[in-house]
């Protein structure tokens, strides 16, 4: 197994290269970069405020930089502006220099984890991930703990149930779940639970209430889950019907098998048979889709729910990064998120023979 490791994470150095490159290149030919996030802004062509909370560099701008310089730049919508105002421009966001040199430098510094500065935010990247994580950090690891504690038992139920009228009910409740988008059901929840045009039971705003610092050990909990049970109950249903169809479907598969036929002829009950027999080999595509489960839940999967619900967290931080075009937030986001999914993976692969000793990935090609 530690050869396998070891292979693994050799393997991740040019697998995350590769992500790196293929979304460098992709950002040098995406109009609209900072230079010119920042030309729209003085000339009042920008709808957003890029320079707002700060932004560091040279602290360029003013009625002083604007100029009546002839000439044509590469920037579109820079004419009038002086040229020397454009070249400090560049050089504040780096762009003064060479793509390759640009890339290798984001290489060597991404490698010691130093991810620099925001360009339009005074603050550091690592403090800026660190500020958004708690959001991210309770509704991914709560949509995942809930889902799998959900549709586990409840698809080993339907799968030792098949053709029966709780798998035939349930399943349709399932696939209505799965059919509904998680960003209407959110707002759905909206409008009937969170001072709608119904009831206001619960929070519309925040992961917290503004006096959670005075509140009890017991009240910080309440509120805590108070906050997070709209988000919650939006997201885990795509979730929960997704995981509940492929755990029966693989129990299902398993059931029908030979050596569950000789297991029973052996006298062992059903429950020996289920637990003891098939559920090692059930759970071992459930756990080959825990990775993805997860990165999603945590990052991407949230996004929609996060501006509903105003959670400020990562997946709202890496749009609005994108749209602003702060390539620093947006290439950490990806390269910490690549790496963490790599390592996922390979978390999960072991936790495939930790549930069955015979798979042996040693003996296997990677």
């Amino acid at each position: 197994m530690g050869a396998y490791v070891l292979r693994r994470v050799l393997l991740m150095i040019p697998t995350l290269f590769g992500i790196m490159a293929i979304s460098f290149a992709v950002i040098q030919f995406a109009p609209g970069g900072p230079v010119e996030q920042v030309i729209a802004k003085l000339t009042g062509q920008g709808g957003g405020d890029p320079l707002s909370g700060g932004g560091g560099g040279d602290g360029l701008g003013g009625e002083d930089n604007l100029g009546s310089a002839e000439g044509s730049t590469r920037y579109r919508g820079a004419q009038g502006l002086d040229p020397e105002f454009i070249a400090k421009l560049e050089k504040q966001f780096g762009f003064d220099k060479p793509p390759l040199e640009r890339f290798g430098m984001m290489l060597w510094n991404y490698a010691r984890f130093d991810f620099g500065d925001s360009y339009f935010r005074d603050i550091s990247v690592v403090d800026l991930i660190l500020e958004k994580m708690p959001v991210s950090i309770s509704i991914g690891l709560w949509i995942t703990l809930i889902s799998y504690l959900i549709s586990i038992p409840l698809g080993i139920r339907k799968a030792v149930k098949d053709g029966s009228t709780f798998d035939i009910w349930t399943s349709a409740i399932v696939i209505v779940g799965y059919a509904i988008p998680g960003f209407l059901f959110a707002i759905m929840l909206m409008v009937f639970f969170a001072g709608g045009s119904f009831f206001d039971w619960f929070p519309l705003r925040g992961l917290t209430s503004d006096n959670f610092d005075q509140l009890s050990l017991w009240g910080k909990i309440v509120d805590y889950f108070w906050h997070l049970a709209l988000p919650l109950t939006a997201m885990v249903l795509s979730a929960f019907a997704t995981t509940t169809l492929l755990t029966k479907n693989s129990f299902l598969d398993e059931i029908r098998k030979q050596y569950v036929v000789t297991a029973r002829a052996k006298g062992l009950t059903e429950r020996q048979v289920l637990y003891g027999h098939v559920f090692r080999n059930a759970m071992l595509i459930i756990i080959a889709g825990f990775p993805g489960a997860f990165i999603s839940a945590f990052f991407t999967g949230s996004l929609l729910i996060e501006n509903i619900f105003s959670l400020d967290g990562l997946g709202l931080l890496g749009f609005r990064s994108i749209i602003d075009r702060d390539y620093p937030v947006v290439f950490a986001n990806l390269y910490i998120f690549s790496l963490i999914g790599l390592f996922v993976s390979l978390i999960s692969d072991m936790m495939y023979t930790w549930i069955d000793p015979r798979i042996d990935f040693e003996r296997r090609d990677v």
